[in-house]
């Protein structure tokens, strides 16, 4: 029976995996001008485009998809940078199976249009023929303090100086970008060619960039509003804070947070022999968890020339990664040890892990997330021998923020409480993204930048109207 034209999406290149799980290069290679405008094709142009609907940002999904099919890309950008400041990152790292894509109409009968590889042909497009986002200056003369430039901080100050505003970003780190500098591997998402582009695309909206600055030690909320001359503060300074299990051996050496691993071979570079910021990353090495930053660590410690495992306590059905991840991973020959769970890690008489014992597990009543409990299996443990351990369990916001700012509430995991308008307890202080909800997705953190950017628009002309 002959396949009926348009239900398949159009393969995207990638480098070969025996190749790749040698080399830091970007995996996925993406399309060529021919491929995307083929792909572009496959696009309904619904009525009523639920894609739009399943993106956190908002963007004119068909409006973009039907420029780039009359190979009109400077208008496909222009409609994308409407909604995105960030779309060569969104296109590489966004979820589009669970959000876009995953409404996409076209995917009841078929594969969805491969939305976010479109995206970042677009935006790739554009850096290559130095194209940059629109500006407004609808609003002059106020000025706007953001903390943090990762994906939700650079999202808030984009908007806010596409409307005109004077906006200044305070960064901790030695490097803008955030997570998306320090957590995201190189195959995944490039430091030089993308971020640091994207980072640069924000900077020429007029946004300043201040780094080596920490808000509670080097200046705090109040100064920026009280001293600083600053209208309004936004807070989205990240969940970098990594959890662990509290189990014995956790101390030992050996036993990294993912998010340490990360950051000591993404931001510091320690994968490269012309950089002196090396990592010990041993020759078998443990990777605890199920979500991306799991698989960015095991594949990770995998190119670093360690055999790796994936402990992960419920089945595959449950692991929060995205399938692309963990196809990536398997592909690359990463072993999963699911179902299994840590019980001890093992060291000798140096303190070095030698192993960790686990225990069987299995799946019982749904929890309050609506997951099956994994409960353990009585007599099953067993031990994986192992020189490292990579714990990757989840991060929490910092509370030097919080902690140094009176007045501004918390939760019970010193998340920062803020409304479903980024609103803080504090008048002309909002929050969003993971200082908000905890560790989540680059989009997810971007739509609430970009939340809080029209909230501090309407507050501040508010604000000056009632004067």
């Amino acid at each position: 029976m002959a396949e009926i034209k348009g239900l398949k999406r159009v393969p995207v290149r990638e480098q070969d995996p025996k190749v790749r799980a040698t080399n830091f290069d970007e995996v996925c290679l993406g399309y060529s001008e021919e491929e995307a405008v083929e792909e572009a094709g496959r696009c309904l142009h619904c009525k009523n485009p639920k894609c739009v609907q399943g993106c956190p940002v908002s963007i004119s999904i068909p409006e973009f998809i039907a420029a780039l099919k009359l190979k009109d890309f400077d208008k496909a950008y222009d409609v994308i940078s409407e909604s995105s400041s960030l779309p060569a990152v969104c296109g590489r790292v966004c979820p589009q199976e669970t959000q876009c894509e995953g409404q996409c109409i076209r995917g009841i009968k078929g594969d969805a249009v491969s939305i976010g590889k479109l995206e970042r042909f677009v935006a790739d497009w554009a850096k290559a023929n130095d194209r940059h986002m629109k500006c407004y200056r609808g609003r002059q003369g106020h000025k706007v303090a953001v903390i943090g430039s990762g994906p939700s901080g650079l999202t808030c100050a984009g908007d806010l100086a596409k409307q005109g505003y004077d906006v200044t970003i305070f960064e901790a780190l030695h490097k803008a970008g955030g997570v998306l500098v320090y957590g995201i591997p190189e195959f995944r998402l490039p430091k030089d060619k993308i971020v640091a582009k994207e980072v640069e695309n924000v900077k020429c909206l007029g946004v300043k960039i201040e780094t080596n600055v920490i808000i509670g030690r080097s200046v705090t909320i109040e100064d920026l509003l009280t001293k600083e001359g600053f209208d309004a503060v936004y807070i989205g300074s990240g969940a970098g804070l990594p959890m662990f299990m509290n189990i014995p051996g956790e101390q030992a050496k050996g036993v990294f947070s993912a998010n340490e691993f990360l950051t000591r071979n993404n931001l510091m570079k320690a994968y490269r022999d012309d950089y002196d910021t090396p990592i010990e990353c041993g020759k078998k090495v443990v990777v605890v968890g199920g979500g991306n930053v799991a698989m960015d660590a095991a594949r990770t410690a995998l190119r670093l020339g360690a055999e790796v495992h994936v402990v992960y306590r419920r089945s595959e059905a449950e692991l929060p990664a995205r399938k692309e991840e963990v196809h990536h991973a398997k592909e690359e020959g990463i072993q999963f040890d699911l179902l299994t769970n840590p019980v001890e890690i093992l060291t000798d008489d140096k303190d070095n892990v030698t192993g960790m014992k686990v225990i069987r597990m299995e799946l019982g009543e749904p929890d309050a997330s609506g997951r099956r409990r994994p409960v353990p299996v009585e007599g099953s443990e067993f031990e994986i021998e192992c020189d490292t351990v990579i714990m990757a369990l989840g991060t929490r916001p910092n509370p030097l923020i919080s902690s140094t700012t009176d007045g501004l509430e918390t939760n019970r995991k010193k998340c920062i409480v803020a409304d479903e308008k980024g609103e803080t307890s504090l008048p002309g202080v909002f929050a969003g993204g993971d200082a908000v909800t905890g560790a989540a997705t680059v989009i997810l953190a971007m739509g609430a930048g970009k939340t809080a950017a029209k909230s501090i628009d309407e507050y501040i002309q508010k604000k000056y109207a009632a004067q």
